[in-house]
Formats: structure tokens, C-alpha cells, sequence
């Protein structure tokens, strides 16, 4: 099977993508929404606790994202 083989499957149209990206955007309002909530009592901690909680929740929302994307593609989860 070569890429130019019209038959595939990754030439065919999935409901994964489309679907994948509504999804991945809902959640991350979601995400966003809890670490809007979170904004003031990590406001009332020290400077350097209130850094390593923004770059500890601005990192967080990447780990599953690998798995979600490959789901996009190819239907599994990994």
C-alpha cells in the first residue's frame, strides 16, 4: 500500500478528527475554567509557590494530550 493508494485508510474521512478537536476544545475550556477558579487562593501563596503552580498546571494538560492525538489518527489509545 502506497500513500497514493486511494484505499488508504488513511486517505479516508473519520468522525475521529472532527469529533477530536470539539472535544480537546471543551476540555481545555474546562481545564481552563478550574485553573481560573484555583487563580485566587494560588494568588494568596508566596511568589515562588505561586510560580511552580502556574507551570506545574500550565504543563499538566499535556500528558494525556499524546494519547488523545494518536486516537485522532488511528483509533487506538496508545
Amino acid at each position: 500500500m502506497t500513500m497514493l493508494d486511494p484505499d488508504s485508510d488513511r486517505l479516508q474521512p473519520t468522525w475521529r478528527k472532527p469529533a477530536g478537536i470539539l472535544g480537546l476544545m471543551i476540555a481545555l475550556a474546562l481545564y481552563a475554567g478550574l485553573v481560573a477558579r484555583l487563580a485566587e487562593p494560588i494568588g494568596r501563596l508566596p511568589v515562588l509557590a505561586q510560580t511552580v503552580a502556574y507551570i506545574v498546571l500550565g504543563t499538566i494538560w499535556l500528558l494525556p494530550l499524546r494519547r488523545f492525538l494518536i486516537w485522532m489518527e488511528t483509533g487506538r489509545w496508545g
